[in-house]
């Protein structure tokens, strides 16, 4: 029907997930929620690599955690050499609980769609993680139908042009292959969830703002 969009809603949750913020060098800074390139990144490890994934891919997010806290994780830096240096303790920002919601819709990843997803990510290639090669998840699936028009932003992560809602965040979009180059982009995010209604393209059945966020392919990283 017009105003209307076929989806499919991922939930992925994790009893513990940690993002480091890659613009601090030699801390272990956790951002409050998960970057685009990170949930691309999962995105082709269920699909078996990004030669598998289409350029235009685009999908739109929320995240919601229970808590956070510190542990210590033991870190193992370089030095300028390039041989290890000592194994060193150090504090590692963890958030517990946690629940990711993906859009994924028709026409936003070239021939593939819902029904391709939906496939891709019942039998995965790789296993599905979420920051830390150790975060392992849980994914369950449903085909939702979007609506046109505003909604509330809530606990979604929108481009920074689109609310003044939350926290103003710079995060990774997508890195290079090689990882020697990375896009970033401007988004915002209310980890409270109590953000209130933006103008976005869609919405879903409760009222939940979806807004696509810019494609994470690593052939677009140095754009």
């Amino acid at each position: 029907m017009p105003g209307e969009l076929r989806a499919l809603e991922v939930t992925v949750t994790a009893p513990v997930v940690s993002f480091r913020n890659p613009l601090y060098a030699g801390v272990q800074v956790g951002l409050p929620c998960p970057p685009p390139a990170t949930v691309g990144g999962m995105l082709a490890a269920a699909a078996g690599g990004w030669h598998r994934i289409d350029p235009g891919l685009r999908f739109a997010m929320a995240f919601r955690c229970g808590g956070s806290g510190e542990d210590l994780e033991t870190y193992h830096p370089l030095e300028s050499s390039g041989r290890k240096a000592e194994p060193t303790p150090r504090l590692r920002a963890f958030l517990a609980d946690a629940r990711l919601t993906v859009w994924l819709v028709d026409g936003a990843d070239g021939a593939v769609g819902v029904d391709g997803w939906w496939r891709r990510l019942r039998r995965p290639v790789w296993p599905l993680r979420l920051g830390r090669s150790q975060d392992l998840v849980g994914v369950r699936l449903r085909e939702v139908t979007l609506r046109s028009g505003g909604g509330r932003q809530g606990a979604a992560v929108v481009p920074g042009t689109d609310s003044s809602y939350g926290l103003r965040l710079r995060l990774p979009t997508a890195v290079s292959l090689d990882r020697a180059r990375t896009r970033w982009d401007d988004y915002r995010y209310d980890a409270s969830g109590r953000a209130g209604v933006i103008g976005s393209p869609w919405s879903d059945q409760d009222g939940q703002a979806v807004t696509l966020l810019p494609a994470p392919h690593p052939s677009l990283a140095a754009r």
